[in-house]
């Protein structure tokens, strides 16, 4: 066979590994972001039944050891004493007693951290809407599983009045 011809083969080879080792990876990154967007719907499942139950233990599962929220108008409470405080607050002195997230993206490429941005909407004991907001949460994969390591809110409304 004449060189060009082997250099041509040489050449469509190399470009098949390429494509398939490039849809090998991003099928991976595909995959492991699937687990973490299913985790991460779990655990928004189970977040305000903390609220319902009263039961800040549930709350405080859903963060990262290391967590931070950063709630607006205040200093970061980070830590599990932090979430534990923020817990206190939203549940005795806001009197919050359910709520719902709504996802509306997830990004990342679901090795060690992701971010979801989504909105939020929280009720009193009478399932009276109370406030609703978006917000931005980094997930942290931990060895116990996708916990939140970042949560940051805010409102859509201006609540200095209330």
């Amino acid at each position: 066979m004449k060189k060009n011809t082997w250099f041509i083969i040489v050449y469509l080879l190399g470009l098949a590994c390429i494509q398939y080792g490039c849809q090998s990876a991003q099928s991976k990154t595909q995959t492991k972001l699937e687990e973490a967007r299913k985790a991460i719907a779990e655990s928004n499942a189970v977040y305000f039944q903390a609220f319902v139950k009263g039961d800040s233990s549930i709350f405080i599962e859903r963060y990262a050891d290391e967590c931070c929220i950063l709630a607006p108008n205040s200093q970061p409470l980070c830590g599990a004493q932090g979430a534990l405080d923020f817990f206190r607050i939203a549940y005795h002195q806001l009197k919050l007693r359910n709520g719902k997230f709504i996802t509306t993206k997830i990004y990342g490429m679901g090795n060690e951290y992701v971010t979801e941005e989504g909105l939020w909407q929280s009720y009193n004991a009478n399932n009276a809407l109370m406030d609703d907001g978006k917000f931005l949460v980094l997930w942290k994969k931990t060895s116990k599983g996708w916990k939140m390591y970042r949560d940051s809110f805010s409102s859509n409304h201006d609540n200095s009045t209330k």
